[in-house]
């Protein structure tokens, strides 16, 4: 059953994407172009996102534990690093050069964008290599 609801909940995201405009790296791009041709209406979809988001974790954590779940699996540590910088600043430099982060990525790929055949492999190849330096590399998994 979790199964199903996890499937309906990730059908609507990507559902939501389509229609704000998430899924079309023009419209990003867009958005991030202040000095050109600068497309302003992004920043409601993220108020709205930011908004509702709020009140859900509000309203999600003040039960005692998740539906589905034994316990919420929070976040514990509160400290920045190198990670906590880095993953960002890259994260933010392919979704400027590419229109795309993970989510839309992949809802325009079931849409059949142009683009996106090149993107979303160089983006997993990208996580992964991501987790590999993570773990300590290719040498601390065959030691």
């Amino acid at each position: 059953m979790s199964f199903l609801v996890n499937l309906a909940l990730g059908l609507l995201f990507g559902a939501g994407l389509v229609v704000s405009g998430m899924s079309d790296p023009a419209k990003v791009l867009n958005f991030l172009d202040l000095a050109g041709t600068w497309d302003p209406s992004l920043a409601f979809v993220m108020g709205g996102a930011v908004l509702v988001a709020f009140v859900g974790y509000r309203l999600v954590l003040s039960r005692g534990r998740p539906i589905n779940a034994e316990s919420f699996h929070l976040p514990t540590r509160n400290d920045i690093d190198l990670r906590v910088t880095a993953g960002p600043a890259v994260f933010g430099l392919g979704w400027g050069l590419g229109g795309f982060c993970p989510g839309p990525a992949l809802t325009a790929l079931g849409l059949g964008a142009t683009g996106t055949l090149a993107f979303v492999p160089a983006m997993l190849l990208g996580m992964w290599a991501a987790r590999l330096l993570a773990d300590g590399g290719l040498r601390s998994r065959t030691a």
